[in-house]
């Protein structure tokens, strides 16, 4: 048992000794053939590197060649721009001197006249100096033999031309005057016939009262409001006084100024329209009226400017605003506007037939009352007013000067005649102003007996239409400083008492004579 387990034990061994070395052989030739497929690897690699190193080398060959046949290339394009370049300065150059040489040419020649000029000009200067001398020895020898001076034979001379020039002239005059006067008359008849009958236009006499349209009675209460406020509130702030009677859905809006009876109408229609009639809304009403009004009053402006002819920017802007205000004026019921179209178109063609320049009467006729737009608000006569304006916005002064010249008995300048007399003409036509003789009579007697009833007071004058009253009073029962406050009494109680367009001028004449006889 004993050998056999010994045996067994070196059988067991042996077997692993044996596996041993199998395996070692095995391991042996498993590592051959691995170095063999790493140098077959290695080899492999190598020829593929050296490979690609020569195809880069044959491309890097290939790109030096390009590059050298490229830059040669550039080279010879660079030759050829340059002697391109060359040739064309060489032409330049050939042409600068060509005209550098022509130049100098002219140089020289004008040099040469220039010296022959100031030869020529010292021999005349030398001829009008013995001139003088010989014209001096003449005049001493006929004032020797007049014995008078100069001066005085010219003015001798001067004197009996006047005298006889004079005398033909006035002949003359009288001749013409006697042959021609029905001639003249005639003709200047015919010219002013053809020119009103040209601007022949129809006319709506404006008053100072306007009628709002109601769509029901129940409207009235509801404007003139919880005791009155909303009615008060409107007048308030237009300055117009409503006048709600028994006219069946109509109110009326009575007031000297057109704009402000234009505010509170275009108020009043734009609160029926709403139907909210309450003292805060009736302030947003008048603001947006107000508003409405000025975008109207510009357009109105433009609109007489288009009808006429005159081109916008003519005018500033704002004296285009002021001119569309006469729309809302009057005079007498004639509305003012279409009086200054009516003005410039007259004053325009009889300027045609005359001769005269018919831009400054065209412009300056559409301006000429350009100063009651504003007379309301300002002191003083529309006239200065105008021309005043007219000044401020540049306007050249034959054009201001219309604003004068139409209210002067002899104007300076042909043009204001003419607006003259086209506002004339267009303040005299059959119906253009509803002013009677009995209310023109009216007038003048309620500013006398204003005047009148005061103390001291001698005798008054209401002169040139109503627009000034000259007080004269008794110097010994009032004194300088008395004249000076019946002048502002007399202007205060007018205001107080009577309505009037425009303005009024008031002058207290204080005047004391002394006579004294000597024997």
């Amino acid at each position: 048992m004993y050998y056999l387990i010994i045996a067994a034990a070196v059988s067991l061994i042996a077997g692993f000794g044996l596996g041993w070395v199998i395996r070692l052989s095995v391991a042996k030739k498993d590592a051959s053939s691995a170095e063999s497929r790493a140098a077959a690897a290695m080899e492999k690699a190598e020829n593929q590197a050296a490979e690609t190193v020569r195809k880069a080398e044959d491309k890097a060959k290939q790109m030096e060649l390009d590059s050298k046949e490229r830059g040669l290339r550039l080279i010879e394009e660079a030759k050829q721009d340059n002697e391109e370049q060359r040739k064309e300065i060489k032409q330049q150059k050939q042409k600068l001197d060509k005209l550098d040489a022509d130049f100098q040419t002219r140089v020289q020649d004008l040099h040469k006249k220039q010296e022959i000029l100031l030869e020529k000009k010292a021999k005349l200067e030398e001829i009008k100096e013995k001139l003088e001398k010989a014209k001096e020895q003449q005049m001493a020898k006929l004032e020797s033999i007049a014995q008078l001076s100069q001066d005085e034979a010219k003015e001798v001379l001067l004197l009996e031309v006047e005298k006889i020039s004079g005398e033909a002239f006035q002949s003359r005059l009288h001749k013409l005057d006697r042959a021609h006067s029905d001639e003249v008359e005639k003709k200047a008849q015919y010219m002013l016939a053809n020119v009103i009958q040209r601007v022949a236009s129809s006319h709506a006499v404006d008053t100072t009262t306007t009628n709002v349209h109601l769509p029901s009675d129940d409207m009235k209460g509801r404007i003139i409001g919880k005791e009155g406020r909303n009615i008060k509130t409107v007048e308030l702030l237009t300055g117009c006084e409503i006048i709600v009677d028994d006219t069946p859905e109509t109110i009326i809006i009575s007031g000297f100024s057109p704009i402000r009876r234009q505010v509170a109408k275009l108020a009043l229609e734009n609160l029926i329209k709403d139907g909210r009639i309450h003292p805060g809304r009736i302030e947003e009403a008048v603001d947006e009226a107000k508003k409405e009004l000025a975008v109207d009053i510009k357009k109105a402006g433009e609109d007489a400017l288009y009808e006429l002819g005159i081109p916008l920017t003519a005018f500033d802007p704002k004296l285009i605003q002021i001119l569309g205000r006469l729309k809302y004026r009057t005079s007498y019921g004639q509305n003012q506007l279409r009086h200054a179209i009516e003005v410039a178109h007259i004053a325009a063609m009889l300027a045609n037939e005359l001769g005269a320049d018919v831009t400054i009467c065209k412009r300056g006729g559409v301006l000429h009352d350009i100063g009651k737009s504003v007379d309301h608000d300002m002191q003083g006569a529309h006239p200065e007013i105008g021309y005043n304006i007219m000044k401020k916005f540049g306007l050249p002064e034959e054009i201001a000067y219309q604003s004068i010249g139409h209210h002067e008995d002899n104007p300076k300048t042909l043009e204001a005649i003419l607006v003259k007399a086209a506002d004339a003409i267009s303040g005299a036509r059959p119906g253009a102003r509803k002013d009677t003789y009995e209310m023109y009579v009216q007038r003048l007697e309620e500013l006398e007996k204003v005047a009148t009833g005061f103390p001291g007071v001698d005798k008054v004058y209401a002169i040139q239409a109503g627009r000034e009253v000259r007080v004269f009073v008794n110097p010994k029962q009032l004194d300088d400083f008395a004249a000076y406050r019946l002048a502002k009494d007399v202007a205060g109680r007018i205001e107080a008492e009577l309505k009037y367009p425009g303005e009024i001028r008031v002058t207290v004449i204080r005047e004391t004579r002394v006579i004294e006889y000597a024997r």
